[in-house]
């Protein structure tokens, strides 16, 4: 299989899998959980963030417990593949079973268990993928790849999203989309079958278009796994951990990213619910704000990427950072009635020009910064244990994965306001930032030897 073909084998992961993050976790099911939860009676807008703050830190939780011990076995057994195999289908599972979230039978216990199972899988197929990065260039054009890929990923979900928003998702009042026909296929627009085909179509997606990726992307024939793989894997990675101490420049983009990204999370999770809640959008509004976000995250991940081949990922993640910390100070200051404390006219558009910069930011430096601390890990890591690195590094990222969540559930439940609720997230990427300092731009292949057992 010729490298080409590998690269955009690979580039279709990130096209297949990006609308469980672009239309599940932000900009359609969110908000659209959150209708429902004020409309069944349950609580407020206040309690809807507060509960998928609490639901979505525990999913979190689970991935952060998992995933280096299911890279570490990887690295022993081999195969990624067969790994990815098994939570794509997690991932079909779970985001097609989302059509049951219906009004008149809102199940929030099954419908939270669904979302889990297919988050879980997006998450764990994305470890093994990352993981084959180094595989695809030298360490100076993986910046390039990955940027791309991300990009392409954006495109792939800003195309479902306009799908969504012209022939599915019904506006609540109107039972409209957002160009004003009725749901396609005989969908009914009453019981919200358009919005609700969010799962059935993010599912059918990512089947389809996974296809490039199984077709043209190869790993090694993995020889027989070794009797005790599990055990030997969960020995190896509690060596590892313990040794972070010994590698700081590991250990501090670890540490580092844990937050930012966290924080990141925390901004795509409640986004749509914050927009909902708080400026009074619908749903079809906030799949407009969405496709600008996601114009922007396509054009400058793109950019970013060819920032990340020039300068190296470690400045181009401060300039993101600095954007985003921007942005979270800036979403507290802006509500219907005023902007930065400036009151506003009754029905005046400007907190909705202004969101719409804020998501233009979001868009921007979020697809940037996560293609940069991808390419980063793999500076960071030995080349014999990536997988293992990988899963690392979705623990540095989820580990923390419930205190955005969870913090922004508890101050949003102890103050009552949405606005107040999300501040958190400041000093979360604050956080981030000033632990960067530590990191080596170009990773310190002299911790590769510090004190760990090897996995072979």
């Amino acid at each position: 299989m010729s490298l080409r073909k590998r690269i955009w084998g690979w580039f279709f992961f990130d096209w297949a899998s990006q609308p469980y993050n672009t239309l599940i976790i932000t900009f359609i099911f969110a908000p659209y959980f959150r209708e429902l939860y004020v409309a069944e009676g349950i609580g407020d807008s206040a309690d809807a963030q507060a509960y998928w703050g609490f639901a979505t830190g525990l999913i979190g939780l689970v991935i952060a417990l998992s995933a280096p011990v299911l890279g570490a076995i990887s690295d022993i057994s081999g195969n990624r593949l067969r790994w990815i195999w098994l939570f794509s289908a997690m991932y079909v599972v779970g985001s097609a079973m989302l059509w049951f979230a219906a009004p008149g039978s809102f199940d929030l216990f099954t419908m939270i268990v669904f979302f889990g199972i297919g988050m879980i899988g997006m998450e764990f197929a994305t470890i093994f993928t990352d993981s084959m990065l180094p595989d695809l260039g030298t360490k100076e054009e993986i910046g390039r790849i990955s940027g791309n890929g991300w990009a392409f990923g954006y495109l792939g979900g800003l195309l479902t999203l306009v799908l969504m928003l012209v022939l599915f998702a019904e506006n609540s009042t109107t039972g409209k989309t957002l160009i004003g026909m009725d749901p396609i296929l005989g969908l009914d627009a009453g019981q919200r079958e358009g919005t609700r085909f969010v799962g059935p179509l993010t599912a059918i997606w990512y089947a389809v278009f996974m296809i490039p990726f199984f077709l043209y992307i190869r790993d090694p024939k993995p020889a027989q796994a070794p009797k005790g793989a599990v055990m030997q894997a969960l020995k190896g990675v509690g060596q590892t951990v313990r040794s972070l101490p010994a590698r700081p420049s590991l250990f501090s983009y670890l540490a580092s990213s844990m937050f930012y990204r966290d924080a990141l999370n925390g901004m795509y999770f409640f986004g749509g619910i914050y927009a909902s809640g708080v400026l009074g959008w619908s749903v079809v509004f906030i799949g407009v704000f969405g496709i600008v976000a996601i114009i922007s995250g396509a054009i400058f991940a793109m950019i970013g990427g060819r920032m990340d081949e020039k300068f190296g990922p470690k400045p181009v993640i401060k300039v993101c950072i600095l954007i985003l910390t921007f942005v979270a100070i800036s979403i507290v200051l802006v509500s219907r009635t005023s902007v930065y404390g400036i009151p506003v006219a009754e029905g005046s558009m400007l907190p909705d020009v202004t969101f719409f910069i804020f998501g233009a930011l979001i868009g921007a430096a979020g697809g940037v910064i996560q293609s940069a601390s991808r390419t980063m890990m793999v500076r960071q890591s030995n080349p014999n244990r990536m997988t293992e690195a990988f899963g690392l590094y979705a623990l540095s990222g989820k580990a923390t994965s419930f205190l955005a969540p969870t913090l922004i559930g508890i101050v949003t439940a102890i103050s009552g306001s949405q606005q107040i609720g999300v501040s958190p997230l400041i000093f979360l990427f604050l956080a981030g930032l000033v632990l960067l300092r530590w990191v080596k731009a170009e990773g310190d292949p002299r911790e590769w030897s510090a004190p760990s057992q090897p996995l072979h």
